[in-house]
This record gives structure tokens, sequence and C-alpha cells, in this order.
């Protein structure tokens, strides 16, 4: 016969063993994401053999495994959907989601879009550049430049601090500013600007149709960004002469956009993924430069037979001439001013204390290994 404590019992005995079953469960099930699983379509500026493309899928790579498959990016190269100097338009008008590119591709739709990566050269390299984009007050003026002034429905991050740009190759070696004259020379953004004031005709061309044109003689000689990229393209079977170092784009960055609707439209956890997943990218992408990009170079000289030269001190001198006059025609516009005045402000504190503070970095390594440097 069963009384009623003893029913009472049997049943907080049950009640008991739920729970902790409830609880253990909830320990070993920690919160999960329930948001909606999303692709997007990220396509970039850069040929499928690009260095570029590589690491535009270290940032995509990162994406896919933080978000655990609940946010996944789908990469695209060069030309997919759009022109690779066009996926400014294909993000703002929701044709691609994301690209991976760079500023300068469309300063032809606002010139101060290449003051967030090939402007005048104050003294900062990249990695101070991109200091000032995150904490002197640079993603601040780019999102005003996008949201009040252009009205674009994009937003955008920066990564990578990319070294110092050649000034590329040349048929012939490059002894002086006399060398340069009247050549026809690609590069892109003020850069294009600087090159004219210097005297030279400017070709603004896609990194994958640069060796076609020198083959054809539409241009005498070029620049794109790095050793890697150059080799890749084939610029020594067009040149021989490869002369390294310049102020035409002395710092530069890659932009990883997406269209402002949709990212907006995402769960605040996949925004703060495609946020943060830019920024361990920019890391990932610098390491990887500073060694595939010095490789590239040693196989250049030994392999390739490529002349590499220290760009002449008077070509250093005649830019930085050619942008005194391009930075007083700039600042005519209020906004640009604006933006160099922020830029300048931020290299004159941060720079004065990098360069006052830094070992001589020169004379140790010229101490280990005597006449390496040309220069």
């Amino acid at each position: 016969m069963t009384t009623s404590k003893t029913r009472n019992t049997t049943t907080r005995r049950k009640f008991l063993a739920g729970a902790a079953m409830t609880g253990a469960a909830a320990v070993a099930m920690p919160q999960i994401s329930r948001a909606q699983t999303t692709t997007l379509k990220l396509q970039t500026s850069w040929p499928a053999s690009d260095i570029f493309t590589e690491m535009a899928q270290q940032y995509v790579e990162r994406v896919n495994s933080i978000a655990g498959g609940r946010l996944k990016i789908d990469l695209l190269h060069a030309g997919a959907v759009v022109h690779p100097f066009q996926v400014l338009d294909g993000v703002h008008g929701g044709q691609i989601d994301m690209a991976h590119t760079v500023t300068v591709y469309w300063y032809g739709k606002h010139k101060a879009a290449s003051l967030f990566g090939t402007g005048p050269v104050f003294g900062f390299n990249a990695n101070e550049g991109l200091g000032w984009i995150h904490n002197g007050g640079g993603k601040e003026l780019f999102e005003e430049l996008q949201t009040q002034i252009m009205k674009l429905n994009v937003k955008s991050f920066f990564v990578m601090p990319m070294p110092t740009q050649p000034l590329g190759w040349f048929k012939k070696p490059v002894k002086s500013m006399a060398d340069m004259k009247g050549l026809k020379y690609r590069t892109v953004g003020l850069a294009a600007d600087l090159m004219q004031a210097m005297g030279l005709a400017v070709a603004q061309l896609p990194g994958g149709e640069i060796v076609p044109a020198m083959q054809r003689g539409v241009i005498d000689a070029f620049e794109f960004n790095n050793p890697t990229s150059d080799r890749r393209f084939g610029s020594a079977d067009v040149a021989k002469n490869y002369m390294l170092g310049s102020h035409h784009q002395a710092t530069e960055y890659f932009e990883i956009m997406i269209n402002r609707a949709k990212f907006n439209g995402l769960p605040k956890e996949h925004q703060a993924i495609i946020q943060y997943a830019a920024e361990a990218a920019s890391s990932a992408n610098e390491w990887k430069g500073m060694d595939q990009y010095s490789k590239d170079l040693q196989e250049l000289i030994s392999k390739d037979k490529v002349n590499v030269l220290r760009t002449p001190q008077d070509v250093f001198d005649a830019e930085i001439k050619a942008w005194d006059g391009l930075i007083a025609t700039l600042s005519k516009d209020p906004f640009m001013k604006k933006v160099m005045d922020s830029q300048k402000a931020w290299v004159k504190r941060v720079v004065f204390y990098n360069m006052m503070n830094a070992t001589d970095y020169k004379g140790a390594f010229n101490h280990h290994f005597p006449g390496v440097l040309q220069m």
C-alpha cells in the first residue's frame, strides 16, 4: 500500500533528478547563436594568380571559421561580376555584397578616396597610417565621405599596411629625373596626378592589363605594388630594371567594403565578425607580405636577372615638390583639407615619437651585412 508520504517523496525525487539533468545540459550545452545562416558574395579587384587574392582568402577564411557556418563568404575573382575598377558601384548597387579592393580604384568619383591610402607623403608609413584610421579620426572622416558627401550604400574596413610601392619597371635604368620625362607610365589615383605634374604621360590600368599594355607599347614603364605581384604578372619579361623606393604611393591599404544595407541587416554578432576578422587578416596579410615579397625580390635578382636599383634622390625630391603643388590644389576642397590636416596632426605627434625613439636599424643592418644596401 502506497501512502501519501511515499508518493510525495517519489515526486520530489523525480523533480530533483529532472532539475539535475537540466542543469547538466545547461553546462554541457552552452548558449549558441540562433542567427540565420547568411552567405555573402565578395568579389576582389585582383586576378586569381595574384598574392592579393591569397590575402583576400585569408580574410574569408577568418570570417568563415569564426562564424561556425552561420555566416559564409564566397570569394569571386576580378571580373566575375563587375570590372575590377567598378566594385564600388557593384557593392553600392547590390550586384555584389562585398569587395576586396583599394580606395584609389574609385578616386575618379571623389579624389578624397586616394587620401585614404595613396595620398601625399607627410612622413608616416602604412602601419602608422592605419593607426590614424583607427585612432586618429580617419575612420570617422571616411564615414563622412561615404555617407554625407557621396551618399554611398557602402561600409568599409581597412586592412593590411602595405610597404612602400616601388617606382616600378623601366626598360632603361633611371639615373635621374630626366630619364623619366615624357614616359608613358602606368599608375593610379593621385599618383597619376603626381606623375603628370612631373612631366610623364599616365595610363590608369588594372593589374591584369599592365604587361599586355607594355608589350603593345601602350606604356613605356609601370608600377603596380610589390615584387610578388610584379613577378607573377611577368614584369621581368617586358623590363629588366626595377627601381625600388618612391613617394608616389608610400602607403596603401586594402579596403574591404560591404553593402551598407546588407551589413545593417545582419545580426550584431555577424557585424562584429566582419569587422574584427578584418583586423585579424590585416596582421596575417602583413606577415605574409614580409615573407613572400622579400623572397620574390631575391628571385627577381638571382633567377630572372633583374637589375634592382634604388630610386635616385632627385626623383624623390621631384616627387616631394610635385606633392606640394598638389596639396595646395587639393586643399581648396574643404573636406580634403580637413583630412590632410588630420593626417598631419597625427604624423607630427606619432611619427615624431617613433622616429625619435627608433634605434638605428640601418646602422645595425650595415654592421651585420656590409655592402648589401645600395643606399
